[in-house]
């Protein structure tokens, strides 16, 4: 339990600095960056549910970084604190590829 809790506040974390740092893309504060990556991991999780674990972000090919930007730019119409535009999904989901590789989010 603890560690689905610190993963999300990691993932907070890469969203408020991917805000700061990608054009196109903003949160608005800490809570509200949270609230997104419960969003943006129960939309993948959904993703997965749907199309296997090939479509997933970690299977590291082009599909897998398409259907998280997909997710990330739909999060934004259920969490009214995030804005993006496509190219900022596209670039949050580049960036955020590159911060998971270093500090992973997920539960190992």
């Amino acid at each position: 339990m603890i560690g689905a809790v610190i993963r999300f506040i990691v993932s907070a974390i890469v969203l408020l600095v991917v805000g700061y740092i990608v054009p196109g893309f903003s949160v608005a504060g800490f809570w509200g960056a949270l609230i997104a990556a419960l969003v943006i991991a129960g939309l993948g999780y959904v993703a997965e549910l749907l199309f296997g674990k090939k479509i997933s972000p970690h299977g590291r090919g082009i599909v897998g970084f398409i259907v998280a930007a997909v997710v990330i730019y739909l999060s934004q119409f259920i969490v009214p604190t995030i804005r993006m535009n496509i190219l900022g999904a596209l670039i949050a989901a580049f960036v955020i590829g590159v911060i998971d590789a270093f500090v992973p989010t997920e539960l190992r």
